[in-house]
């Protein structure tokens, strides 16, 4: 993902970009049935890693990241190939960018789940962190 942060007063203040990493935490009731499919889980990592690609992945990876009516905003992308916009009304720093993560997790989350916590990497060694 790529982003530009408006009025920063270094480098970041240019188009750049980061492999980031996501790390998640759910929390619920262990399921104690025993010969049911989900035993001893409180869900199925599949699930939760389809949950995030759909809420996340699809929707970050790739993008430029821009908040809305930014300089680089106005920019006319609709003459460029570049298709992942996503305009966003915060500076799309990675606390702001963690924050609407947790947002959109949220919205979305499987019965009997609950979100505790979020590390969003932007760097090897840089992070922000979310815990509820």
């Amino acid at each position: 993902m790529a982003h530009a942060l408006e009025f920063y007063p270094g480098k970041c203040r240019h188009i750049h970009g980061h492999t980031y990493i996501l790390h998640v935490s759910v929390q619920g009731n262990i399921l104690d049935s025993p010969g049911a499919p989900l035993d001893g889980m409180i869900a199925d990592f599949t699930d939760i890693k389809q949950w995030v690609k759909s809420e996340v992945i699809e929707i970050f990876d790739h993008a430029l990241v821009l908040r809305q009516n930014s300089e680089h905003a106005n920019m006319n992308w609709s003459e460029t190939n570049w298709s992942r916009i996503l305009l966003t009304s915060y500076q799309p720093t990675c606390e702001n960018i963690m924050l609407d993560i947790r947002d959109r997790l949220n919205k979305k989350i499987a019965d009997g789940l609950e979100l505790v916590q979020l590390r969003l990497y932007e760097t090897p060694t840089s992070y922000a962190e979310w815990k509820k």
